[in-house]
């Protein structure tokens, strides 16, 4: 039985939140998640009110993500909403275009995210980044992933390695999150379709390697597996719900 907890990416439901979020949450708490990931979408409550309606449902809090424009303009209540969720990792989920068309680019982005960083690391929380694809583009023979977090100080910038990106970019998951022991509490377990036109699918359905990235993440002090899977075919707690089935019938979760 691994160590390390299951949580759901609401961002995987949106849709049902968006119509019933509080019935939405109790159902992922009652097929067995161990927490949830928020994505925006917090039911119109505040974060202590959020905060209680999960521990009610025996829900733990392994991330939220927040833009990089709301991090810039208004950290200070980023900070204190996410202290008040009792969320200890804030998650920047994405990187505009615009900051990261070359290796200048990245770098930049580096030393603006040590510099959130290091207020999120005062008051006592993680800044986090979330990986896609389009960091692993080259800017002469080095990646935009390696670029950022070489520039970036480990100790302000950790990762959530979402292993579909990592897979998508060209790398190897399992490979990524051993070279990251130690600056990866979260990773995003998301699979793919098989084919040249690959997507999403739910984990244990596709083609990616868990069974590395399980060994990997046991021995690189990865503190939450987060199930997320971007586009559903069917309906989406169906998917959540085979997903953490797969999970658990490999002893994850």
């Amino acid at each position: 039985m691994s160590r390390i907890p299951v949580a759901l990416q609401l961002y995987t439901v949106r849709d049902a939140t968006e119509q019933d979020f509080v019935g939405t949450v109790r159902q992922v708490a009652e097929m067995g998640y161990a927490g949830v990931e928020i994505a925006g979408n917090t039911g119109g409550m505040s974060p202590a009110e959020l905060r209680g309606f999960l521990s009610d449902l025996g829900l733990r809090v392994a991330g939220s993500h927040i833009g990089i424009e709301a991090l810039e303009s208004n950290l200070a209540q980023v900070i204190e909403d996410n202290d008040a969720l009792g969320n200890p990792w804030i998650v920047c989920p994405w990187m505009p275009e615009e900051r990261r068309r070359d290796a200048a680019g990245w770098r930049t982005v580096a030393a603006q995210m040590s510099e959130i960083g290091a207020q999120v690391k005062a008051a006592g929380l993680q800044l986090c980044y979330h990986n896609h694809s389009f960091e692993f583009e080259r800017f002469d023979g080095d990646t935009g992933f390696d670029i950022f977090y070489g520039a970036a100080d480990p100790d302000l910038v950790q990762a959530e390695i979402d292993t579909y990106w990592v897979q998508h970019g060209g790398e190897d998951p399992a490979a990524t999150v051993q070279r990251f022991a130690g600056r990866a509490p979260l990773v995003h377990l998301k699979d793919m379709t098989p084919g040249d036109a690959p997507t999403f699918t739910e984990v244990g359905n596709g083609i990616l390697d868990f069974a590395a990235i399980f060994r990997a993440s046991e021995t690189a002090g990865v503190e939450w597996y987060i199930v997320e899977q971007d586009v559903c075919a069917g309906p989406s707690l169906d998917s959540a719900r085979t997903s953490l089935a797969n999970l658990k019938a490999w002893g994850i979760g």
